[in-house]
């Protein structure tokens, strides 16, 4: 059987492009879709409740077709797992906007060798989105830092903190409530802490 997956991240984004594509591509290859799995989530990871119900569906020798590969999915490391896990259950992959990944009647070792580029790709991809994301951070500090409101983390108030420890540690307050007096998150107080202790 032949399943196609399109997705969106937010329910008022438009998921038709991604359908438009699919028919045009099943057109063009004279193929028939016999099922559109069609999900409104984020794809921080794959516990999507559609996702994981054609997951279910997809039997060896089946063909997943999607129009971009960042439809499967944001993390690029998860991706490379699924991946790997559909290839192994016999389930080809078809990425209309990239044929080059095309598994569908390849044989052995052309999958083989379509996993390790796909592997590759995802992995510079992965690398170059931590790249931008730094840099993006960088540029944001630099013009803040510009127009002086740039402060940086907040130092640490230690003037009172040992007292606000020695009650919380009492148990005469909660830690929402020291982290508060210290404006720090809940986290970062805990973290304090547990460098403290150590």
């Amino acid at each position: 059987m032949i399943f196609a997956y399109a997705r969106v991240s937010a329910k008022d984004q438009n998921i038709d492009r991604q359908l438009q594509a699919i028919q045009d591509y099943a057109k063009s290859k004279n193929i028939i879709v016999d099922r559109i799995f069609e999900e409104k989530a984020s794809g921080k990871d794959f516990n999507r409740e559609i996702y994981q119900g054609m997951k279910i569906a997809l039997r060896q020798g089946d063909t997943l077709i999607v129009k971009e590969l960042d439809r499967l999915g944001r993390n690029m490391e998860q991706i490379k797992d699924e991946w790997r896990e559909l290839q192994k259950n016999g389930v080809d992959i078809i990425v209309i906007d990239n044929e080059l990944l095309n598994t569908a009647n390849k044989t052995d070792l052309e999958r083989s060798l379509i996993s390790n580029i796909v592997f590759e790709l995802l992995s510079y991809i992965a690398q170059k989105e931590r790249d931008k994301l730094r840099a993006r951070q960088a540029e944001g500090i630099a013009i803040a830092k510009e127009k002086g409101k740039y402060r940086g983390r907040r130092p640490l108030r230690r003037d009172n903190f040992n007292e606000i420890y020695k009650s919380w540690k009492n148990h005469e307050m909660t830690a929402v409530k020291a982290a508060k007096m210290l404006s720090l998150s809940k986290s970062t107080f805990y973290r304090t802490v547990r460098n403290i202790e150590k």
